[in-house]
């Protein structure tokens, strides 16, 4: 992201790009409803965030709107120092399951669909860990 865009303090930077989530997810990125560049406290390890926001019964006053329903990725902040050899990790590993988690979602049954989903990716020491949390 370039310095005149830029939310984060100097040290702080974004591992990925808006171009680096479209080319991997290719015609699944109409089926994101928000992008996020995230810039408030540090967020520990977590690199990447993806959720699935899953249409809720219109009771009680209750509900989403059905343009939210869908895919919301959050990309974290990192040491800027830290970037480069984030930002190949999470493009080499993290945006192919990012890939798989969409694919495997939009095939899932109707169970699945109609209740939220978190997955996180985290990045620590070097190494990528990702999973689902409630």
């Amino acid at each position: 992201m370039p310095a005149r865009n830029r939310r984060l303090p100097r040290n702080r930077s974004w591992p990925l790009t808006t171009t680096d989530i479209s080319e991997c997810l290719g015609p699944y990125m109409t089926r994101v409803t928000d992008l996020d560049f995230l810039s408030g406290p540090d967020s520990g390890t977590i690199v990447l965030g993806a959720a699935w926001v899953a249409p809720n019964p219109r009771e009680y006053g209750r509900g989403s709107h059905p343009g939210s329903v869908g895919f919301r990725m959050d990309v974290h902040p990192v040491d800027a120092s830290e970037r480069a050899a984030t930002r190949a990790v999470l493009r080499a590993r993290a945006l192919p399951q990012l890939h798989a988690w969409i694919t495997q979602a939009i095939a899932a049954d109707e169970t699945w669909l109609l209740t939220p989903h978190r997955h996180y990716w985290r990045l620590t020491d070097g190494h990528l860990t990702h999973r689902d949390e409630a």
